[in-house]
């Protein structure tokens, strides 16, 4: 039997890709015209002429250092979480300990905290330790306020794998470590690539710690250096939008790559 057509569906869709299209239109067809063109036709007008001297002049004016900077403080602090939430979550979940379970309740407590409320500490701490205006002082806070999700999200995912599947492998006469390595990690793909993209976006679009811990202009990301297009005569639009393209652009990479493996992470259904 052949269905009708949901005509009120196919509304529905189209308005919400009017809704998410329109600012997507937007902030593309201003990047490829000059700033006098586009205050000539206006936010929805077409371009007369396309140009691709807002890219250029971004990257030439100190963006690409904004952009590699970025890059630094994204790929150090996934390589940060990487390294320690992974066995830290296996030893959670593997322990019965009472000292291992203080440890996972004092991360949680860390998602009850935010950022904003030690912000002064944390300053005064970075800055005893030499680390002020220093890519490191952005990397090390960022890395330790992502753990706890990370933590959260890795245990909840490593609770899934079966007692047998351990058991089995403890028969066997494998170590911990073995377990952990052939087990544990490729059973669980799906919290590691949701654990990948939470802290690739907290590092990518981090404001505060760069904006408290940062002041030199070689120390900048991107984050901070999308304020350069802000000036006492105003400010420049088509630049900044095209300065927002190529800073989304990676983010958004990892997570095409990454979106079926995030979605089951997030449903806890991990590697399964």
């Amino acid at each position: 039997m052949r269905k009708r057509p949901h005509y009120l569906a196919g509304f529905g869709s189209l308005v919400w890709l009017f809704v998410v299209g329109l600012p997507l239109y937007v902030m593309l067809v201003a990047t490829f015209q000059s700033r006098a063109d586009y205050a000539a036709n206006g936010p929805l007008g077409l371009p007369k002429k396309l140009t691709f001297d807002n890219y250029l002049n971004d990257l030439n004016d100190g963006f690409a250092q904004y952009f590699l900077n970025t890059v630094i403080v994204t790929v150090s602090v996934v390589a940060i979480i990487l390294l320690l939430v992974p066995p830290l979550a296996y030893a959670i979940v593997r322990s019965d300990g009472k000292a291992t379970g203080r440890v996972f309740r004092l991360f949680l407590l860390g998602l009850a905290i935010p950022s904003q409320a030690v912000i002064v500490p944390m300053f005064y701490l970075i800055n005893e330790a030499g680390l002020y205006d220093n890519l490191i002082g952005v990397i090390l806070p960022t890395a330790a306020f992502a753990m706890p999700v990370c933590v959260l999200v890795l245990t909840g995912v490593m609770r899934d794998i079966t007692p047998e599947l351990y058991e089995a492998m403890t028969v066997d006469g494998a170590a911990p470590w073995r377990i952990f390595r052939q087990l544990v990690l490729p059973l669980s793909k799906g919290g590691l690539s949701t654990v990948i993209v939470f802290s690739s976006l907290q590092a990518w679009n981090g404001f505060l710690f760069p904006l408290v811990l940062t002041q030199s202009a070689e120390n900048k990301v991107i984050t901070m250096g999308l304020y350069d297009f802000q000036t006492e005569h105003g400010v420049d639009i088509p630049g900044l939008l095209a300065a927002v393209v190529l800073s989304m652009l990676p983010i958004l990479l990892v997570y095409l790559f990454a979106r079926r493996a995030l979605i089951q992470g997030l449903m806890g259904v991990g590697g399964k």
